[in-house]
């Protein structure tokens, strides 16, 4: 899976499994531009990651920051030929009828309106030059329901209908869209559960543990590279048997 010459955009980059599959694709000769909020965490990645990878800040709600953020890798570094959409938020935990309006629209902005955006911004051109990668990410709620957070369900859904549209719209010209859905994942987000909590999911799951960021870059830099080339329009699921499986206790 070689990555020579080829310029993949990655954001929510900073950390976790954007900052993991970032990482891997410099590895393996990609340019990668990275973008987060954060400057100083992003310094500091691109720092550890080598002359491969530069970064961008910008907030992907904020729809003139991501389009700006994209034209200045691009003038920087090249045509993108892959695109990471890996931001999100999980919103607010509150029954349906308590859920506010305003957190609600900051969900889907995050999740689901800035992958749009970084699609009608760079499919035009992977469209005319016949060659790229598209790769969203979803969630276990992309595919299974979750009381009590009815934001961040609703929009992980809207991320797979997505990549599924976009598949389809972009497959004549060889062009591909696919949806990761990670499981539980050491992320620093994981991290802020309550002691034993982390513990307590990895018991939940067939394999017995909870996932690391880097098994999580393995696929999605599979997904990204021309290794799949005959994948697209898929939801694939990085979770250690949960979403395929029923475990009965």
């Amino acid at each position: 899976m070689s990555f020579a010459g080829q310029h993949i955009v990655v954001t929510g980059a900073s950390t976790g499994i954007g900052r993991a599959t970032a990482g891997l694709l410099a590895k393996r000769g990609a340019k990668v531009s990275l973008f987060a909020r954060r400057a100083d965490v992003l310094a500091a990645a691109v720092a550890e990651i080598g002359a491969n990878a530069a970064f961008a800040v910008a907030d992907i709600s904020d729809k003139a920051q991501l389009l700006a953020a994209l034209a200045s890798a691009e003038a920087q570094r090249g045509p993108i030929d892959g695109l990471f959409a890996n931001a999100g938020t999980g919103g607010a935990f509150a029954p349906i009828a308590d859920y506010d309006d305003a957190v609600f629209d900051a969900v889907m902005a995050t999740n689901v309106k800035s992958a749009l955006w970084a699609i009608q911004r760079v499919l035009p051109g992977m469209s005319a030059r016949r060659r790229g990668a598209i790769l969203l990410t979803g969630s276990l709620s992309s595919e299974r329901g979750m009381a009590n957070n009815v934001g961040y369900v609703a929009s992980k859904h809207a991320v797979l209908g997505l990549a599924r549209a976009v598949a389809l719209e972009a497959a004549p010209h060889n062009v591909r869209c696919n949806c990761i859905i990670p499981g539980f994942i050491d992320t620093p987000m994981l991290a802020q559960l309550p002691p034993g909590a982390k513990e307590a999911l990895g018991r939940d799951i067939p394999q017995g543990r909870v996932g690391t960021s880097e098994e999580m870059a393995e696929v999605a830099v599979f997904l990204l590279s021309d290794a799949a080339s005959h994948v697209t329009g898929q939801s694939w699921a990085v979770d250690g048997g949960v979403l395929g499986t029923l475990k009965v206790r």
